[in-house]
């Protein structure tokens, strides 16, 4: 039978005692403390698990996703089988899915819809490799399959900056402009396999185009424009946001300095310097309830207050980097940003958070979809947030949890712990189907909403695994030795330095003056075969 571990007896070996007897620049509180209903919880998140793992195993195996409501499938992600390999970093007894993902034909992609460079990487090459190291390095199947899916994506790198989009029969790549976010979220899983395949060639790849990103000019210092063009290299638009398109570029350049050690500052300090600019220009507070946000900044220089599901991942990222700094008031403002992320979970009818909001401030309350109705401004009077005209669903994202997580490990206050559970009651409530397993729902403010009908592979990876750790032993899966990729995927961390990052800013004189390219933009975080809305 299948349960959820997370691979503890592999985990146990590879944090040695030397391994955590280095005190640096740690992440987790040593004081925190499970409450006696723990295990109880643990079972709760494992029978959510079991009940869509057997469900899409039964129903759509080997395909990438579970469609629970049309008890059918979807192949958004080339038909590889997305939810089996995306869930190997969570299964115990995964050894039948090692065995389908060793003889999965990554040469070619099972469907005729071009292969995403980033969503392969966090997906797929991300769940091998640590399903590799977790399991003790017993299945170098995995290696071997990285390898070919790694060879085969390299085609994307015509230039420093890599195409988003690859056609695998023909490894020919799409040429249109990306976003930071794919070029700059390779780092962590490359540098693995090129450390496991012995081929450098695939660290450098990654990391050459995060170094180049990161010496753009930029709309404010070291935070560069969401869009980029592949063809020259140079930044497209001058959007600036903590939300997708740029998201999990700014994660992974702390995360790449935690899990290389590097002693080059360059990773630690853009970082350092992006979040220093978000406090000065992105930083905001509602004028109901002093809710702590970060703001975007569009194309004409003018605030957008506006915030999003996939945006509060830069809390618990913020909580990260500010321990391995030693920077307090960014941990500080980190926690800030956690409880107004967790405050648009706590505010709505179904106790789940939806995909985008908006609020006002000091400032306005400008988000660039025209003003709010009548009703956004009552429930913004009640809130201190408003849900954003067609953003009212939630579709099984991790970030506002993963944020929680975060937090719950870097303080032990038993409030994350206890936010936790009210995520896990509302989803076992209102996202389980008449039909078969969980599923995304339309509107979180309505306890009975309609479902869409499909269960993306990230609810295996990412929501029920932060989940389960919150309620799991904090040195089981210790912030300490482990960072995960965006995914969710956990790789095992060299002992910590004392600190990372020169301490101080990028200066001005690196960069040159910015000047933005005006062109069109890929969709962001988009399934390629969202089906339709089903009424419950």
């Amino acid at each position: 039978m299948l349960s959820l571990s997370l691979r503890t007896l592999a985990l146990a070996l590879a944090v040695s005692s030397d391994a955590v007897g280095v005190f640096g620049a740690r992440i987790q509180t040593p004081f925190i403390r499970l409450p006696s209903d723990a295990a109880r919880r643990r079972q709760d998140v494992k029978d959510i698990f079991l009940t869509s793992w057997n469900a899409y195993k039964e129903i759509a195996f080997p395909h990438d996703d579970l469609t629970p409501i049309s008890e059918s499938f979807t192949d958004g992600r080339n038909g590889w089988g997305a939810s089996a390999v995306d869930a190997l970093s969570t299964l115990q007894i995964f050894e039948e899915i090692v065995n389908f993902t060793s003889h999965i034909d990554f040469t070619v992609s099972h469907t005729t819809d071009t292969v995403s460079i980033f969503e392969t990487t966090i997906r797929y090459l991300g769940g091998m490799l640590s399903a590799y190291e977790l399991s003790g390095q017993k299945y170098p199947a995995l290696i071997k399959q990285a390898e070919v899916l790694g060879t085969k994506m390299s085609a994307a790198f015509v230039n420093v900056v890599p195409f988003g989009q690859l056609d695998f029969n023909t490894s020919t790549p799409v040429i249109q402009t990306s976003n930071i976010a794919e070029a700059g979220t390779l780092t962590l899983e490359w540098s693995r396999l090129a450390k496991y395949s012995k081929n450098d060639t695939f660290r450098a790849l990654a990391e050459n185009s995060v170094r180049h990103i990161a010496s753009l000019p930029a709309p404010i210092p070291a935070f560069p424009a969401q869009g980029i063009d592949p063809s020259t290299g140079q930044p497209v638009g001058a959007y600036v946001t903590w939300g997708g398109g740029s998201d999990s570029y700014l994660e992974y350049l702390i995360k790449y300095a935690r899990i290389t050690n590097t002693n080059d500052n360059v990773f630690a300090d853009t970082w350092h310097t992006a979040v220093d600019s978000s406090i000065h220009t992105l930083l905001r507070q509602s004028t109901v309830g002093n809710h702590t946000y970060l703001a975007d900044l569009d194309d004409s220089r003018t605030i957008r207050h506006i915030g999003s599901h996939l945006a509060c991942f830069m809390a618990g990222n913020w909580i990260m980097g500010g321990k391995l700094l030693n920077n307090n008031t960014i941990v500080n403002i980190g926690l800030a940003l956690n409880e107004g992320c967790w405050n648009t979970y706590a505010s709505t009818a179904t106790g789940i958070g939806p995909e985008a909001f908006g609020y006002i401030s000091s400032d306005g309350g400008f988000t660039g979809s025209g003003d709010p109705s009548a009703g956004d401004l009552a429930f913004y009077n009640r809130n201190g947030f408003y849900i954003l005209p067609g953003d009212s669903d939630y579709f099984m994202r991790p970030e506002v949890l993963e944020s929680n997580f975060y937090a719950w490990r870097a303080t032990g206050d038993t409030k994350f712990y206890e936010r936790a559970v009210s995520a896990t009651n509302s989803f076992a409530t209102f996202l389980k189907t008449p039909t078969v397993a969980f599923a995304p729902i339309d509107d979180v403010d309505s306890t009975d909403s309609d479902f869409i009908d499909d269960m993306e592979s990230f609810w295996f990876a990412e929501v029920l695994k932060y989940l389960y750790l919150t309620f799991d032993d904090p040195n089981r899966i210790s912030l300490d030795n482990f960072v995960f990729n965006t995914e969710a995927h956990p790789f095992i961390a060299p002992p910590e330095k004392a600190v990372y990052g020169s301490g101080t800013l990028r200066p001005a004189s690196q960069f040159q003056p910015f000047k933005s390219t005006s062109g069109p933009l890929p969709l962001v975080s988009f399934s390629p075969k969202l089906p339709t809305k089903i009424p419950n």
